[in-house]
């Protein structure tokens, strides 16, 4: 999944995108390098991060996903949390709902869900994005998280949501200490055992900075982020959501090739 930010304040891209004619080159770029889906998102989710409205995002959003859906087919993503945003980037020809919230930011959320029939990524935070670095805690990181996001798939079926519809997200870096992001890492099989696709989005994430202080700058993480995606795909996840998508498939291709050669 490339990820595609059409913001200007993302940690990593924010303001590279902003007009139509950028955001296209990059999304072709994107494609070229080997990317299977987009994730297009008007709102930065870093942390710190102040809202926006939906207004603002769909203003964002909508004409990338209409000129995308009108030049080709690959399936496209919208990464936010409100329904009114999801509601238009589907009616626009976007096919996935990436929720950081996981439906829980506003009451009809689930239910908008169910309406869309689009698949639907839970994702797991504590807190939210303005503060959820501030103090994360845990007495289990891994038995929390899976059980949050077992509940959350329970609450989308409730509401008429297909369980072959939603994924789920352990949300690296969202309301986590580099403790907490690593024993995820380190557990994903148990993510992964909960019965749902998995996306891993572990890209660029300050994490890789605190392991290695060289990688201070976000764009010098991608060696960072390739172990984590490898680590995902070890653990048998279903997606890893990355910023350098060209050197992700090579280092996954290899690494399957590698898999693949120990059965033979």
């Amino acid at each position: 999944m490339g990820i595609l930010n059409l913001t200007p304040d993302s940690f990593s891209d924010g303001g590279r995108h902003g007009d139509l004619a950028a955001a296209r080159a990059q999304a072709q770029r994107l494609i070229a390098q080997g990317a299977d889906l987009l994730d297009i998102g008007g709102e930065s989710t870093r942390p710190g991060a102040d809202p926006v409205s939906a207004e603002d995002e769909i203003a964002r959003i909508l004409p990338l996903i209409t000129a995308l859906r009108t030049a080709g087919d690959i399936p496209l993503s919208v990464d936010t949390m409100k329904p009114q945003v999801a509601r238009a980037a589907v009616a626009a020809g976007a096919t996935i709902w990436n929720d950081v919230a996981a439906l829980r930011y506003a009451p009809d959320a689930c239910d908008v869900a169910a309406e869309l029939g689009c698949q639907v990524v839970l994702m797991h935070m504590q807190g939210e994005p303005r503060t959820m670095q501030a103090a994360p805690h845990y007495d289990d990181v891994v038995a929390e998280v899976c059980a949050f996001l077992t509940e959350r798939a329970q609450a989308a079926m409730a509401a008429g949501v297909a369980r072959d519809k939603i994924w789920i997200d352990p949300g690296i870096g969202f309301g986590k200490s580099l403790d907490h992001n690593l024993a995820l890492l380190a557990r994903l099989d148990a993510v992964v055992a909960l019965g749902f696709p998995v996306l891993l989005g572990a890209s660029r994430k300050r994490f890789i900075a605190a392991l290695h202080p060289a990688a201070d700058a976000p764009d010098a993480r991608a060696p960072g982020s390739i172990a984590a995606a490898l680590a995902g795909a070890q653990a048998g996840v279903a997606a890893v959501r990355v910023h350098d998508v060209g050197d992700t498939a090579q280092a996954l291709d290899v690494w399957t090739a590698i898999a693949r050669a120990r059965l033979t």
